[in-house]
């Protein structure tokens, strides 16, 4: 049929490839520009902010001893020298 469709045709054609690809291109590009937002804003693998710990591997994390407590504690400042001593030697005589 002349005229039928403004001679566009049913079929994809060399137009309709680039249609296509023009497409698929456009979601690809918006994919990576989400992905490279996201990372920006979390800061991963960009060296600007520390990723956050999962949940899972703060639980799975080994506990410090009771010794080693004590020694943050010291250095914080929470306890002074003469309390450190007493009670490392407190915790020694009871191991």
């Amino acid at each position: 049929m002349v005229g039928y469709g403004a001679g566009l045709g049913y079929g994809f054609g060399f137009g309709g490839l680039l249609a296509m690809l023009g497409c698929g291109l456009l979601v690809v590009g918006l994919v990576l520009l989400a992905v490279w937002a996201f990372g920006r804003l979390g800061g991963a693998g960009t060296g600007q902010g520390a990723a956050p710990t999962p949940p899972a591997a703060t639980a799975m994390a080994p506990r410090p001893d009771a010794l080693e407590v004590l020694r943050m504690r010291l250095a914080r400042g929470e306890v002074s020298v003469e309390e450190y001593t007493a009670a490392k030697q407190a915790l020694e005589a009871g191991q």
